[in-house]
């Protein structure tokens, strides 16, 4: 019988690292306790990312030459979801262009509904995409502040040539509430660290990695690699020296070049794992948040057959340090700065429209002119081929995963922008089709016509009178060959 296993991981760091050391330096005056925290750097996330768009990005990474039409469900796990009362997951899926037969959920109330998703997954005998996003707020000159990262992080969970098989798993719910943030609050409450330390961590952690190890029959000093996505200095090493699991075994938890990136840190720090892991290893997977999850995996041969994808080091790889700290603050809401009359635009979405449109909106779709195969986007009944004004004659193509080239740009410094000047200009994709598009993550040195791009899903703008959030696809500067 052909086991349920990992059959892909992706991952998605944000570009800018904002520097530990600049938060510190402009709090300092009022927390100078905070500075054996203020080393490193964290994830931030651009003003038009959150836990939808950097799930998009992860779980394409994850898809990297696998058809995605075998996907039959998705699950996006987060704490951070944009929309209380809408479909987060099914946002995800018009992006991914999945079939409109896939089945989407929505995770979130804990911080390990990620590995609680991944376990439900384990339990189907239907191939599916868990997903796991978060950005988070937290006040300034705080802990948090300094501790947390943006980032997401997806598996695909199926049958049949899988990189890693299920050798166990364990699960204990308890109220514990280490920390809690009420519907509708902006931040966390956190409670005596010392106390989450010893009952939370150590005791409920602790007892359920070792009560998983006991019941499989699994002895400690087996176990490859050992994931628990706690950013408190000392706490894995620690479990690890009390169960019995040798020290090499204890996995980065990436504090020092991401932070906590919170229901993504367990597949996150999994996937980093994945990618340095060999066949034949065994890995233990730990999720924490009114209770535990505990996953006992063990990696094949198809590992190394996997195709090669961006990851967690590729995105560490492309990192923009960034010392801004009154930016990020005014990206998160937490600063207000004067925007200006150029901001006061009505972005009223009509429900119809984007309803109608949501292919070519949200999936990047356009057309492909089967008699002369001319493509275009957005699709219409009428080819635009100016020597042959072909009607009905146009089938769905996909633009989004692409490569494109810079045809025109401009520098734009007047009209607002959370993040002045705005790019944007003319692409033309590999295969045809052309797009005037908004540039992401692009300073003057990125910018030149000819320069390779790629397309990612974004916010494209925020209709404040509504609380509703617009997205779209932006290109930014990518590596040449890189799609």
């Amino acid at each position: 019988m052909t086991q349920t296993g990992i059959l892909a991981f992706g991952a998605y760091i944000p570009r800018r690292r904002l520097q530990r050391a600049a938060i510190h330096a402009a709090n300092k005056w009022f927390a100078p306790g905070l500075a054996g925290l203020a080393k490193g750097e964290r994830a931030v996330a651009n003003w038009d990312e959150d836990a939808v768009t950097m799930a998009v990005e992860a779980a394409r990474d994850c898809l990297t030459g696998i058809d995605r039409a075998t996907v039959d469900g998705l699950t996006l796990a987060s704490t951070t979801l944009p929309f209380a009362d809408r479909l987060n997951a099914g946002i995800v899926k018009e992006a991914l262009t999945l079939g409109d037969a896939t089945r989407a959920t929505d995770a979130a109330g804990s911080l390990r509904a990620a590995t609680s998703a991944l376990l439900a997954a384990f339990e189907s005998d239907r191939t599916q995409l868990c997903v796991a996003a978060d950005l988070r707020k937290a006040r300034a000159a705080s802990e948090g502040e300094l501790m947390q990262g943006d980032g997401a992080a997806a598996l695909l969970v199926g049958r049949g040539d899988v990189i890693a098989r299920v050798l166990a798993t364990h699960s204990v719910t308890s109220d514990f509430v280490d920390h809690f943030r009420r519907a509708g609050a902006t931040f966390d409450y956190g409670w005596e660290s010392r106390w989450i330390r010893d009952e939370g961590y150590t005791r409920l952690l602790g007892g359920a990695i070792g009560d998983a190890l006991a019941a499989a029959g699994i002895a400690a000093e087996t176990i490859d690699h050992l994931v628990v996505p706690v950013s408190v200095r000392g706490v894995a090493a620690g479990l690890a020296k009390k169960l019995g699991v040798r020290a090499e075994a204890v996995a980065d938890a990436l504090q020092a070049t991401v932070g906590d990136t919170g229901t993504a840190h367990p597949l996150l720090m999994l996937a980093a794992v994945l990618e340095q892991a060999t066949p034949g290893q065994r890995i233990l997977v730990a999720g924490f948040g009114q209770g535990a999850d505990v996953l006992l995996l063990e990696t094949t041969d198809a590992l190394a057959r996997l195709p090669r994808r961006r990851g967690v080091q590729g995105h560490l790889a492309a990192r923009q340090p960034d010392d801004n700290y009154q930016r990020f603050l005014f990206h998160r809401g937490l600063v207000e700065l004067e925007r200006g009359m150029r901001a006061e635009l009505d972005q009223k979405q009509p429900g119809s429209t984007l309803y109608r449109h949501r292919k070519a909106v949200l999936g990047l779709i356009g057309g492909r002119c089967t008699k002369t195969g001319t493509v275009q986007f957005p699709r219409s009944d009428i080819s635009v081929n100016p020597n042959d004004r072909a009607v009905g004659t146009q089938e769905d193509y996909p633009l989004a995963d692409r490569p494109a080239r810079i045809v025109t740009y401009t520098a734009d410094s007047l009209s607002y922008s959370p993040d002045p000047p705005t790019y944007y200009g003319t692409i033309d994709f590999d295969g045809g089709g052309r797009l005037v598009a908004a540039f992401a993550e692009a300073s003057a040195a990125d910018i030149e016509v000819g320069r390779a791009m790629r397309m990612v899903f974004r916010i494209n703008a925020v209709d404040e009178q509504r609380d509703f959030i617009k997205y779209f696809w932006k290109a930014v500067p990518a590596n040449e060959g890189e799609g």
